[in-house]
């Protein structure tokens, strides 16, 4: 019935169904119905989209770019360009963030051309008003959401139409909102649609977990309505009905090991530990966030040095620490120190392919990746140590960087000795891998916010924020952390400020950080983090995707703080100041 008969500005309809939607409402003792809205948003990376182009004599071209993705970059300007990949070399620069705003190459075959024609390289720097109107942004959205629940708490429905504009071509990420939406609950009757609409805007890109902050901010703030409907405390609603292991997601994947339950535990110890102030206006809300998380093919080299260091290389851009914690994971296989690895990432001539930083993807996959290499390296050198001792490579134990013979325990040498002893004969190492990295595992994070709101001009201070998250291996806890603050950070932009005012004509009203507004330091107190641990059962050591699922649950948990503090409902972002203020006049016409 939702199929276009006509042309249309939905470009496509994704549909997920389980059980009997009819049949559960009808079951249900209170059923919850909301419209929920939200703008366009930018990733507001402090960089703004640069590159250099050099089109050489011998028709290769070379970029140098801050990109998160080099191999998508020179994919994709070769196709403009009609040149063949092996023309191209994308070089990455250190990049000033991202948050999946920088895969697309905008200046790069602009660049290129010029380049071709004067003979010269030629820069291109986007000031920030041509970024902000020019480069991809997220979707705004439309949901209308239903859900059903049981006197006991069960929730026995959900419904979801979601319609996320994807700009002037098609491509929201209105697919994964669809994966989403419902995700960290395990619920028999669901059905959801979702519709990728072209509008007269900027093109979407990515933004961190996208699609899924939308999803959450309106399934949230219904489950929060459920929990009040039925007098069950918030957080044991959704524990009772949480996804685990063997729940299916509504577009068919059986969850494997997964953390939810484990982070809505953490989220009651928290709130337990913490009460909130009994301020007046001051109000908490909770609220639970999904995302799948990535893998897709990496690619790592590690070449063993004379001294016993090494060096890898890879093919992943560093957003978030990640050159650390993939030389922590080949550093754990050779039993060395992690300053012992030095880590660089290549340009795309000199590593095999790489999928793009993106999907929270890189400690995983090229962790992986990192992983077979170094135990590829260890091979190579346990052969080299069997045949000066003359024995069988079985016959030698490799165990916190000693190789020891488990005949003679006499017998007995040093990562370093041995490095340093195959140097000497003119062998050197270079252990590789090129993987899949299939497997990801999905995460679930969960935000507690306190919010101060003042009833005379709407403004809603932050008080305090929480961010529990089940990160499956926290492989560099700090900068595990510092994703978790980012993220929150990030998705309390969206629920309070951040939004593009458009005019009829569709041009931005708003293009700079002057009147785009985005949270600061000094706009938010320290984020307190909570990290879960419950290892990916595809990893070696138990990594899941850490850098998005964070963005996901700060909007609906200040939504629901803002309720528990004033009892007034707010279904479309950003809850800046006017939009509280009138959802605390209407409030006060009713009564």
């Amino acid at each position: 019935g939702f199929e276009p008969q006509s042309p249309s500005n939905i470009a496509s309809h994704y549909s997920h169904s389980m059980g009997n939607i009819e049949e559960g409402f009808r079951d249900a003792d209170l059923v919850v119905e909301r419209e929920f809205k939200t703008e366009t948003v930018h990733q507001g990376y402090i960089e703004p989209h640069n590159t250099t182009a050099l089109w050489g004599n011998d028709g290769k071209l070379t970029i140098w770019c801050s990109t998160q993705g080099p191999f998508e970059v020179r994919d994709a300007t070769a196709q403009i360009l009609g040149l063949n990949v092996s023309d191209i070399k994308v070089i990455p620069m250190e990049i000033g963030g991202g948050f999946g705003g920088k895969f697309e190459p905008y200046g790069d075959p602009v660049a290129a051309l010029l380049s071709k024609k004067t003979g010269r390289p030629v820069k291109i720097v986007m000031s920030r008003s041509e970024d902000l109107e020019s480069t991809g942004p997220t979707s705004g959205s439309y949901l209308k959401l239903k859900l059903g629940a049981m006197r006991d708490g069960k929730i026995v429905a959900a419904q979801a139409y979601l319609a996320y504009e994807a700009g002037a071509y098609p491509g929201s990420p209105v697919d994964a909102a669809a994966m989403c939406i419902f995700a960290p609950y395990d619920i028999p009757n669901i059905l959801i649609d979702g519709f990728d609409v072209v509008v007269n805007k900027p093109k979407t890109a990515a933004y961190r977990a996208p699609g899924a902050t939308n999803a959450a901010f309106a399934c949230e703030t219904l489950i929060d309505e459920l929990a009040i409907g039925l007098s069950i405390d918030p957080l044991v609603l959704r524990l009772f009905n949480a996804a685990k292991q063997g729940s299916r997601r509504p577009d068919g994947l059986i969850y494997p090991k997964i953390g939810c339950v484990e982070t809505i535990e953490a989220m009651m110890e928290y709130n337990k530990e913490n009460p909130v102030s009994k301020e007046v206006n001051v109000g908490r809300g909770f609220a639970l966030g999904y995302w799948m998380n990535d893998g897709g093919p990496s690619a790592c080299t590690i070449i063993v040095n004379s001294d016993g260091t090494v060096n890898l290389n890879e093919g992943s851009p560093d957003i978030g620490g990640t050159r650390s914690s993939i030389a922590m994971q080949a550093a754990e296989v050779l039993g060395l120190l992690p300053e012992d690895v030095h880590p660089v990432v290549m340009d795309t001539d000199s590593i095999g392919y790489t999928s793009g930083t993106g999907g929270s993807s890189v400690t995983f996959k090229t962790g992986m990746a990192a992983y077979y290499a170094a135990q590829d390296v260890k091979l190579q050198m346990t052969e080299f140590v069997a045949y000066i001792w003359e024995l069988d490579a079985e016959s030698v134990l490799y165990l916190n960087g000693v190789f020891k013979s488990r005949e003679d325990d006499n017998l007995s040498m040093t990562f370093q000795d041995v490095a340093e002893k195959m140097a000497s004969a003119n062998i050197y190492v270079v252990g590789s891998s090129a993987i899949e990295g299939i497997g990801a595992g999905g995460a679930f994070a969960g935000c507690i916010v306190d919010v101060k709101v003042d009833e005379d001009t709407g403004k809603v201070d932050i008080v305090k924020v929480a961010m529990l998250q089940d990160v499956g291996k926290a492989i560099h806890p700090s900068y595990v952390e510092g994703q978790m603050q980012g993220g929150a950070a990030q998705g309390i932009g969206w629920a309070l400020n951040e939004e593009y005012k458009m005019d009829s004509f569709g041009v931005m009203m708003n293009p700079s950080f002057l009147d785009y507004r985005m949270p600061t330091s000094l706009d938010l107190p320290m984020i307190d983090t909570v990290i879960v641990e419950v290892p990916n059962p595809n990893h070696p050591f138990g990594v899941r995707g850490v850098g998005e699922v964070s963005i996901v649950p700060p909007p609906p948990a200040v939504a629901n703080a803002i309720h528990n503090a004033l009892g007034v409902r707010l279904n479309r972002l950003p809850m800046n100041p006017s939009s509280v203020l009138e959802a605390i006049w209407n409030q006060m016409e009713q009564n």
